[in-house]
């Protein structure tokens, strides 16, 4: 059978792509290897769905440091405004929690899945689940149709590609469409885990001593081996037993595969500031403070009600104190040093967690490759892609699904309208 549009793929992308390709008029193909379509999509923001974000546009793009300049075209043709109203015109009313994070009034990540599959069948998109993908045809430069694993054929010129990346694979991204990209001529960059926990070899790591420990509202920097700031992230961050997890670590992870590979070094170091309202010297003065109030008090327990206690002996290890040392025994020399650990709580990184483990896919798809006003291939005329197959990779937050659903929104459009190009 003939369609005008197959896509690939029934994520958040390639949900929006269907309904954006119906919209417009295009007879659409809907396929995915698994049961059911959405399966991402229903777990994210915890089952709640953090379906965008409303940041300004200069602002949004700041926080998908993974090429986000490349959705200025896209964010021209449908941003995350648009996708507010394309929400609210299915019933599904969003609002707005910290930081320009939405999600939908019911709390519900499926009420928001539920509404897409129904714009897609509203479109008149046929829809085949348990139909996994073998190959996308291509003819003389030109897209024919799609092949799957059991050998049945789909004709048409246009196919979307929206089959996500490698994070997250048991909702069905395996990586599937980087092959069908590059036989077609397109370069996939190096793929790497980003928003991923942080791992670390560190002795208090590996002996668990700070396991489970959670700080809020602390300042995380990542440097480079030449001692440059790279990236501070404020918020929160828990200790595991591999690392550091939490959305400040998350946040660092692209910058500490980076820094890694760039400088060849075993390790990155980051650093944790504990009191990030005040300053190094207001800090000093505050472990004063607490020791001349004290002085017959050993030093440790006088810190107990400034700091986390399960981080104090980690700190004294690093100064080399002693257990047993009193207030009156610490010199300005040893409270200085405390302080500067307390602005600046030296991790050394050594790694991330696998990209399986990671929730966005580092790499992709090359967007130079990418027309970013219509999201056409370059290498091959019919072919489209969205999501996060491409290179394109943000923070947590709501920006990975707004860079999705925007892609997806503009792929659909533009295919169908390609469509009409040919008609006419």
């Amino acid at each position: 059978m003939k369609y005008d549009v197959i896509v690939i793929g029934g994520g958040p992308s390639g949900l929006m792509a269907s309904a954006a390709a119906g919209m417009h008029g295009a007879k659409v193909l809907l396929l995915d290897k698994g049961d059911q379509l959405g399966r991402k999509l229903a777990i994210s923001g915890g089952g709640r769905c953090n379906v965008t974000n409303i940041k300004d546009i200069d602002e949004l793009i700041r926080f998908i440091p993974g090429n986000g300049r490349f959705l200025y075209s896209v964010f021209s043709v449908f941003n995350n405004w648009d996708i507010v109203h394309f929400f609210r015109e299915l019933g599904v009313e969003l609002k707005e929690e910290d930081n320009g994070r939405m999600f939908p009034v019911s709390d519900s990540a499926k009420s928001v899945v539920q509404a897409l599959i129904r714009k897609v069948k509203e479109g008149g998109a046929h829809i085949r689940v348990n139909t996994p993908v073998r190959q996308v045809l291509y003819r003389d430069g030109q897209v024919a149709g799609v092949e799957s694993m059991n050998g049945e054929i789909f004709h048409a010129n246009q196919v979307i590609i929206a089959v996500g990346g490698k994070s997250v694979p048991q909702t069905g991204s395996t990586g599937d469409g980087y092959a069908w990209a590059e036989a077609a001529g397109h370069t996939i960059t190096e793929l790497f885990p980003t928003e991923v926990p942080l791992t670390s070899g560190e002795p208090w790591i590996l002996d668990k001593s700070m396991q489970g420990l959670s700080l809020r509202d602390i300042t995380v920097t990542v440097w480079n081996a030449k001692g440059k700031k790279l990236v501070s992230h404020d918020g929160d961050l828990l200790f595991t037993h591999f690392g550091l997890s939490g959305p400040t670590a998350l946040r660092c992870s692209q910058f500490v595969i980076k820094n890694l590979k760039k400088f060849g070094t075993p390790t990155t170091l980051l650093t944790i500031d504990v009191k990030p309202e005040s300053t190094v010297d207001e800090v000093e003065r505050e472990i004063r403070k607490l020791v001349d109030e004290s002085p017959k008090r050993a030093f440790r327990n006088a810190l107990k009600g400034y700091l986390p206690e399960r981080m104090i002996p980690v700190l004294f290890q690093m100064n080399n104190l002693s257990d047993t040392l009193s207030c009156t025994q610490t010199s300005k020399e040893v409270q200085r040093k405390v302080a500067e650990h307390i602005k600046a709580f030296p991790v050394h990184i050594n790694g991330t967690l696998p990209l399986d483990k990671a929730f966005v896919t580092g790499g992709g798809v090359h967007i130079k490759e990418i027309d970013p006003r219509t999201m056409q291939s370059k290498m091959m005329s019919g072919l489209y892609f969205c999501g996060e197959i491409l290179d394109i990779h943000g923070y947590t937050g709501g920006y990975n699904i707004t860079s999705a659903l925007c892609t997806g929104y503009v792929a659909g459009k533009s295919s169908s309208e390609q469509i009409e190009n040919l008609h006419t």
